[in-house]
């Protein structure tokens, strides 16, 4: 199962959301990058050489740093694409509201483009995408998804909701290849984004990414992203290291065969280096 019927073959490539919306398949994540200087040269470097995508979040606690960046950027407004979430602390009708409100002014900006849950909190996660219907329908942001859902808290979304998320932002990689998650996904018109997508970096002298590293003339990193986007997937690798960035960008000039596709995804050993949120009820 690949993404074979779409071309993706520059930095500017992007998928159509179900609402319209135009995401680029290549962004930048910005967890664990301190507030201050480190994000906002990271975000400013990656935005001269293409890239379009900035994922943050509340909890991440750089969302100031960002906005100052995208707003002190040459490129202009409407073609950066920022997304931040909503904590697990923030849960709840009123509260997601407020939460939200309170990363636009963090970030400075006049609307957030994608604004996702961040988790599938127990018991509140549904009165917390009526707050997000709200706000999209308001026109506070451009699309409105969701993170660490699996099928079931999907599923029970799509139950109760008139509204299908347009993101679901995950953990994905050869080495947690969520097949059939992706599958459903595409069955929903729901977006799959890989987040550590790199492993953070834990696999990269895997044998056989670095034998098809070799192959291609890649990196063990440049062959992870593309094995992503090979299966339609949006990437956000995070980096500060202006080498990495300019690394993980430059995925768009070779193709991985049927057969290395086959072979990274047999490599699925449930490995994952964030939480898990299969158990969450």
């Amino acid at each position: 199962m690949t993404g074979r019927n779409v071309v993706i073959d520059g930095i500017d490539s992007k998928v159509v959301l179900n609402n319209g919306v135009e995401l680029p398949y290549l962004g930048l994540g910005v967890y664990l990058l301190s507030s201050g200087y480190e994000a906002n040269e990271a975000l400013i470097y990656a935005l001269e050489i293409g890239y379009r995508l900035i994922d943050t979040a509340s909890y991440y606690g750089n969302e100031y740093d960002i906005g100052k960046a995208v707003r002190e950027s040459s490129i202009p407004r409407e073609q950066i694409i920022v997304t931040t979430k909503l904590w697990n602390s923030d849960h709840g009708y009123d509260n997601a509201i407020k939460a939200y409100n309170e990363s636009l002014k963090t970030l400075g900006l006049d609307y957030i483009d994608l604004y996702l849950i961040h988790w599938p909190v127990e018991g509140l996660r549904q009165d917390s995408w009526r707050a997000l219907e709200k706000l999209y329908e308001e026109g506070k942001c451009r699309a409105i998804g969701v993170s660490n859902y699996t099928i079931k808290h999907l599923q029970e979304l799509l139950d109760q909701s008139k509204t299908v998320p347009a993101v679901n932002q995950v953990e994905f990689s050869p080495f947690l290849y969520q097949e059939e998650l992706l599958k459903f996904c595409k069955e929903h018109g729901i977006q799959l984004e890989a987040y550590s997508p790199l492993t953070r970096g834990n696999k990269f002298s895997h044998k056989t990414v670095m034998r098809l590293a070799q192959k291609y003339q890649k990196t063990p990193a440049q062959i992870l992203l593309r094995w992503a986007l090979e299966h339609g997937v949006v990437v956000i690798p995070k980096s500060a290291n202006e080498k990495r960035i300019w690394e993980n960008a430059n995925i768009f000039n070779f193709s991985l065969d049927e057969n290395d596709m086959q072979l990274l995804n047999n490599l699925n050993e449930n490995y994952r280096v964030s939480w898990d949120p299969t158990y969450i009820v």
